[in-house]
């Protein structure tokens, strides 16, 4: 029996804000899978080392978590005013399954260096010394991203005494600006798709329950922790532990995705992992973060807790911290009354790992919100360089 060699692709391994994925240049993918389909998520699969139906993704460069199991494509940008195309993958771990329905903003913050370092920003853009301004055209949601890039000598600042919480060391300060961020153009119409700030939830065998949804920087459902018998202090193992619980948050997932026209049926929900996201929000309360750092009432607005691809999140999504600082800015959301209520430009949220700042201006035109940008800080490293390889036969149909 003859099998096929292996092949190898130009690839690196960054991490970026609290997540950490493969990043490719399309043109240095197989012709085959420079086009979307078929192969290019077979090919995106094999080296993540998805499905594994253990659940750890050993034969890939995969984690086994949702932070860990994502691919990143970039391209020089085909639209005006741009430096960077950037697609976002989210690699399911354990079915044969890409999604492609919305935006990582964590490894938003390792766009800008990739694209650098990878000759996709026109030379005279980069400074000798100082802040290089990469201009990112987020294909996914079809919006526009400004990431602030530190240069010395010419060459990405990588290292510094920035630190984020849920990434053990410290690193340079990446400013990452989400220029208007709610999708009102994208699945589920405006910012506030039914037109309400809270509406009521009919969620079959669970109950009703209080929800804001909201599409800014990614479609999000955000719920009273109250309501759903938690403290909003929850580590992962108090939420991932517990089957039946997620399982709860699932059906509620669906049934708010079918809410905000997402999805058309209900069954849809399950082929549609990565978004809308769900989150739980409460007020301030002092807990143990996840690395044993006490947080107190006093350091955070408001306490939230969010699920990615069907398990809580040991950090926060970046495209979710824009969810809350826009939803926080609008005063009579759940986030925004959570954190006290009234007008805000800027809210500091607990989460497992800590607490993050993040920025957000709202206003109202003709009786409806907008938000012309988010901002907030992050961090990337490059971790691994060189070549992924596959079998070859990952790119036969």
């Amino acid at each position: 029996m003859s099998f096929a060699p292996q092949i190898k692709i130009p690839a690196t391994y960054m991490r970026g804000g609290t997540s950490k994925g493969v990043f490719f240049k399309l043109e240095d993918l197989p012709v085959a899978a420079q086009q979307p389909g078929n192969i290019r998520d077979q090919l995106l699969l094999r080296v993540i080392g998805s499905p594994d139906p253990y659940g750890k993704q050993i034969d890939g460069m995969g984690g086994a978590s949702s932070s860990t199991s994502k691919t990143v494509i970039l391209s020089k940008s085909q639209q005006p005013d741009h430096d960077v195309d950037y697609l976002f993958g989210q690699v399911a771990i354990d079915r044969a399954f890409v999604d492609w329905s919305g935006n990582c903003g964590n490894l938003t913050a390792g766009v800008g260096s990739f694209a650098i370092s990878n000759g996709l920003v026109d030379p005279s853009r980069i400074p000798e010394n100082g802040i290089c301004t990469v201009r990112i055209w987020q294909v996914n949601i079809q919006k526009t991203i400004i990431a602030h890039v530190p240069i010395v000598n010419g060459q990405v600042q990588e290292l510094g005494d920035f630190e984020l919480d849920g990434v053990t060391f410290p690193a340079a300060e990446v400013q990452i600006e989400f220029l208007d961020p709610a999708d009102d153009d994208a699945e589920g119409g405006a910012m506030f798709p039914t037109g309400n700030l809270v509406d009521q939830l009919v969620v079959p065998d669970y109950g009703t329950f209080e929800v804001t949804f909201i599409n800014a920087g990614i479609p999000t459902i955000f719920l009273n922790a109250e309501d759903l018998g938690y403290q909003g202090t929850e580590l992962q193992e108090d939420i991932n532990s517990d089957p039946a619980a997620l399982s709860k948050f699932e059906t509620i997932r669906a049934h708010g995705a079918l809410r905000m026209g997402l999805i058309a049926d209900i069954s849809e929900a399950a082929q549609r992992q990565h978004t809308p996201k769900i989150a739980f929000v409460a007020p301030p309360k002092t807990y143990l973060s996840s690395g044993g750092k006490q947080i107190t009432e006093a350091d955070s607005d408001v306490l939230v807790r969010a699920l990615s691809m069907g398990k809580l999140h040991h950090a926060m999504m970046g495209t979710v911290a824009v969810s809350i600082g826009t939803a926080a800015a609008i005063p009579g959301t759940l986030v925004n009354l959570a954190a006290g209520g009234g007008e805000r430009e800027a809210v500091r949220f607990g989460h497992p790992s800590g607490t993050l700042r993040v920025g957000a201006q709202a206003i109202q035109e003709n009786g409806e919100w907008k938000v012309k940008k988010a901002i907030m800080s992050r961090s990337a490293r490059v971790l691994m360089e060189g070549w992924v390889r596959v079998p070859a036969d990952v790119l036969a149909e």
